[in-house]
């Protein structure tokens, strides 16, 4: 909890001073008086124990201690829902892709599985799409426009190489676009820094270990210092499979064309996916990893994702709050001992 007013502090001091009051004037209430009358009167109201007499005072000390932190401004980081979320979806269209281990192979299973997470978004939500191999290209801006997001989708092409760094770094320059709040790569780590987490996040599918560009684990400090958490998604099993990829996916892959894959024949052990970075650069920006071996799996993984992308963290004022309680604990001691002196009266 911070304070954004932390010298109002000072007005705890009221505290002790009270008390000294409250010490002083029964001293001498107790040296006034000495008339045996009021010592029968006293002697004849109901008794009260010393814990009784204390409950007011205590209460109003408690109140006025409450009131002080409020007056102080407290804020707590809570996590709220945030509307303004901007998603980039950093996804791997290099040659592994093609790998069948994931029937009919972990590019359509992906491309299949982007569309249904674009689709089960709320209109409101801005997703951008960035497509890498050996090097990263921003392939759809952030938008709200579902039927560009998945026409780009259907139209990846492989490439060689896995850029995973440089995926991440055009998508923190996605976000700046339209995000004045979170700088650009080219500003230094200083000059970028944010405190808390923004709404808007970077997820990376990808099935290999960076081969090119800047280190992921650069590239997620980065992300880091402007509050860009950023999820990974390690996709494909170990098992050796065949590469097949549609005329489509295939691009310009020798043996590509427009009826038939390439390389349809070879079996392959696929590339060992770098579980260790990708979970580093999740841990390093506040995200998180997920492993997807089949198509379920990773169907689950971005599912899971809104749940953890539509709430950040914020600096939310709860002095309202200490205020509210403080009052209260005024009003129930001032009426205790009103009530209580009303009762002694009566009798």
């Amino acid at each position: 909890m911070t304070f954004s007013w932390p010298w109002a502090l000072v007005s705890l001091l009221i505290i002790p001073i009270l008390c000294g009051i409250t010490w002083l004037l029964r001293r001498r209430r107790r040296a006034a008086v000495r008339v045996t009358s009021i010592a029968l009167v006293r002697a004849a109201l109901p008794p009260r124990t010393r814990w009784t007499r204390l409950i007011p005072t205590l209460l109003l000390l408690i109140g006025f201690a409450t009131l002080s932190v409020g007056a102080a401004r407290p804020q707590a980081t809570v996590p709220v829902p945030s509307n303004s979320t901007t998603i980039m979806l950093a996804m791997d269209v290099s040659g592994s892709m093609c790998s069948t281990d994931v029937e009919p192979n972990r590019l359509t299973v992906a491309q299949e599985a982007a569309v249904s997470f674009i689709e089960s978004q709320d209109s409101e939500t801005k997703i951008g799409l960035v497509a890498f191999a050996g090097v990263a290209g921003l392939q759809v801006p952030p938008t709200t426009d579902k039927d560009a997001l998945i026409e780009a989708i259907d139209n990846f092409t492989t490439a060689r190489g896995t850029a995973i760094g440089s995926a991440i770094l055009t998508s923190i320059d996605s976000i700046a676009a339209i995000n004045p709040t979170v700088a650009p790569t080219g500003v230094d780590a200083e000059s970028a820094q944010r405190s808390g987490y923004a709404a808007d996040v970077i997820v990376v599918l990808t099935d290999g270990a960076n081969t090119q560009g800047v280190e992921p684990a650069t590239a997620a400090e980065s992300a880091a210092v402007r509050g860009l958490r950023v999820f990974t998604i390690g996709f494909g099993t170990t098992n050796p499979s065949r590469m097949a990829c549609t005329g489509q996916q295939a691009g310009g892959w020798a043996g590509g064309g427009p009826g038939g894959g390439f390389g349809g024949g070879t079996r392959r052990n696929p590339r060992v996916i770098d579980e260790a970075t990708l979970r580093g650069v999740a841990e390093i920006t506040g995200g998180q990893y997920y492993k997807a071996e089949s198509a379920d799996q990773l169907q689950g993984a971005l599912g899971d994702l809104p749940s953890h992308v539509t709430v950040v963290r914020k600096h939310v004022d709860i002095a309202s709050w200490f205020a509210g309680a403080g009052g209260l604990l005024v009003a129930v001691a001032v009426g205790l001992s009103l009530w209580w002196n009303r009762v002694r009266a009566s009798r």
